[in-house]
């Protein structure tokens, strides 16, 4: 483990909200959000008022009368974007990039050339400040999840150094849900018991902890609470998983508002294995109640599959196995859907003709062939005429207020 802070994490600045403002110098120092029906993004003067992506434009504007609702260029989100991380590059080949608007480096090597850590980390704010014209804060520290939490304490527009000695003392005084893997839901559970700062969550024994988020997600906590993340940075990074959510408000927990659904999210995450002839084995649904209370049910099947109608046949038995357990709970606010454990080099293997339980979804049977080469077509067609030139019919008539530019930038996770 580098005993010094060499490591980056560049995050580039409200950024769809910069560079709507970068394109309309009108819109600086404005309240504005990408979207319409709902708030895919939003500048740092909107969320002042608390705005925020996800919300409804309805809620947005209650909270910001004097909100500004910008269309969005989804093209250049992804130009500007790669010419942000592409200045990391310049520095170093030692970058891991985890979206489309942040990146990791390790600048370990290159210190003889460009001077310390923190001058890289001011000449990468400069350049992009002067090249691009967007906003980019930085954060550097010894681990990738000091260096991320210190980014997130350097916005917007700054640097945080963060080095060994004080690591401890810097990270302790942080509110908790600055951390990986705490999100509304977890910080709610850790505000019931006091533990607001990470220095507290770090004096919790461990079989308290487990008791309240789980045994993995316990353990991993605790080390990061105490600065111990091994992780390196990983040039070549391909993704674990693929997965899509569609948050819509509160809806009664039956078949025909869930099964509609389910299609459309397995439509989207089955597209993206097959374009990449990456299938996976375990399939994981995440169902939110109306009081965002989320549960979570999954299976590990013996052959990989990328079939987007075994793949939603799949994910509708889990919601509705969720469902079965928690009969009390009438209302759903999103639904999410992943596959995990995916195949690094895939051909498909042929079965013997037998009658098995599960045949339509053995993409080696007759009758998987069948559907994956049905989905095959789509995929070409809409290759060629676009995304809504062919769909499925269990999936037809929902509203997508995401555009699909957005989204496809958000999901680029293969």
């Amino acid at each position: 483990m580098e005993t010094s802070a060499t490591v980056l994490h560049a995050d580039l600045d409200a950024f769809y909200a910069s560079v709507e403002q970068l394109f309309d110098p009108s819109l600086r120092g404005k309240p504005i959000a990408v979207g319409g029906g709902v708030v895919l993004a939003a500048s740092y003067e909107a969320k002042a008022f608390g705005v925020s992506g996800g919300m409804s434009g309805r809620k947005a504007r209650e909270l910001c009368p004097q909100l500004l609702f910008v269309g969005g260029h989804f093209e250049a989100y992804q130009r500007l974007g790669d010419a942000a991380i592409n200045v990391l590059n310049d520095f170093t080949p030692l970058v891991e990039r985890i979206s489309i608007d942040e990146a990791f480096a390790d600048v370990a090597g290159c210190t003889h050339l460009f001077g310390s850590p923190a001058d890289i980390a001011r000449k990468i704010r400069r350049r992009v400040r002067t090249e691009i014209g967007l906003p980019i804060s930085i954060g550097v520290a010894r681990t990738k999840h000091l260096a991320k939490i210190a980014s997130q304490v350097a916005k917007p527009d700054g640097l945080v150094v963060v080095e060994p000695a004080t690591e401890l003392a810097f990270l302790h005084d942080l509110p908790v849900e600055l951390m990986w893997g705490v999100g509304p839901v977890t910080r709610a559970k850790f505000s019931e018991i006091g533990i607001k700062t990470i220095g507290q969550l770090a004096q919790i024994p461990g079989w308290s902890l487990e008791r309240i988020v789980g045994r993995a997600i316990g353990e991993k906590l605790a080390a990061l609470a105490w600065n111990r993340d091994p992780r390196e940075i990983e040039t070549r990074r391909r993704s674990h998983s693929a997965g899509a959510q569609s948050a819509f408000g509160k809806k009664r927990a039956e078949a025909q508002v869930y099964r509609p659904v389910l299609r459309h999210l397995a439509d989207r995450v089955a597209t993206r294995l097959r374009a990449k002839s990456r299938p996976g084995r375990t399939v994981t649904v995440r169902v939110r109640f109306a009081d965002l209370r989320a549960v979570t049910r999954s299976i590990t099947l013996d052959a990989p599959i990328s079939a987007t109608t075994s793949l939603a046949e799949i994910a509708e038995e889990l919601v509705r196995a969720a469902l079965a357990d928690h009969p009390r709970e009438k209302l759903i606010s999103l639904l999410a859907v992943s596959v995990s454990h995916l195949e690094n080099h895939w051909d498909l293997q042929l079965e013997l003709p037998l009658e098995l339980e599960d045949e339509q979804r053995r993409p080696g049977t007759r009758r998987g062939r069948a559907r994956w080469i049905a989905d095959r077509a789509v995929d070409k067609i809409r290759e060629r005429f676009g995304w809504e030139a062919v769909g499925y019919g269990a999936a037809m008539g929902l509203a997508h207020p995401v555009p699909d530019a957005f989204r496809e930038l958000a999901e680029k996770d293969l």
